[in-house]
């Protein structure tokens, strides 16, 4: 095969990759009949995300969350942003992917699971990286008190579409817990949702659930 054909099929491989990314995010995503949280008060409510980003790991991401930069990066834009809270300014969804083996082609295409990306955030970082899964929601809320912890951070896989009623398994960081409302500080990496306030039952019932990937519960990533 030429060197210009190996060229043309890479090409076709990178096109036919975000192709099928799209349209498994759009076309192709699941609809539940739930509310979406996206209608509730406080899910962008500008009092409540003041007091969200003035937590105490909140505020070490300084009010920026960088973007993933196709649908299929969540996992790896996740862990960049939380190694940037952590001091390491250069981290990038590249750098954390960079010698991991996992989507070269700069997609993942059907995503990576917890345990992948627990693997990849290992290699980039001294924290101690830990999955956490099968918990009940009243574990949960001991984390998320754990998640305003600074020498702590958590990322967490939930499932999108029993947030607002579409959508596949997604990853983002936790920033931070509003305890007296009750509310979990979600750095969507998603730019089209950027970050949003979410009660812990609704935030429990989407990670409560099976990736079919793996054929395990979703959950969270501690890095302490």
């Amino acid at each position: 095969m030429t060197r210009r054909r190996i060229v043309l099929a890479l090409v076709a491989m990178v096109v036919a990759a975000l192709t099928f990314v799209i349209l498994r995010a759009t076309v192709l995503a699941p609809r539940f009949d739930v509310p979406s949280i996206a209608a509730t008060p406080v899910y962008k409510d500008p009092a409540l995300l003041d007091r969200a980003w003035a937590l105490p790991v909140a505020s070490t991401f300084d009010r920026r969350v960088a973007s993933q930069s196709n649908g299929s990066v969540c996992g790896p834009a996740s862990v960049a942003n939380i190694l940037r809270s952590l001091g390491a300014s250069g981290a990038t969804q590249a750098t954390v992917l960079d010698g991991s083996g996992k989507c070269g082609t700069g997609f993942c295409v059907m995503g990576l699971t917890l345990d992948d990306l627990a693997e990849v955030a290992q290699k980039k970082t001294s924290k101690k990286v830990t999955v956490v899964r099968d918990i009940t929601i009243d574990e949960l809320r001991a984390h998320l008190r754990r998640s305003n912890d600074p020498s702590r951070r958590y990322l967490i896989n939930f499932h999108r579409g029993l947030l607002f009623g579409k959508g596949h398994g997604h990853h983002s960081p936790i920033a931070g817990y509003l305890e007296a409302e009750d509310l979990t500080f979600v750095l969507d990496v998603n730019g089209d949702f950027g970050p949003w306030l979410v009660s812990t039952e609704r935030l429990f019932r989407a990670m409560d659930t099976i990736d079919s990937s793996s054929g395990k519960k979703r959950g969270l990533l501690v890095f302490e």
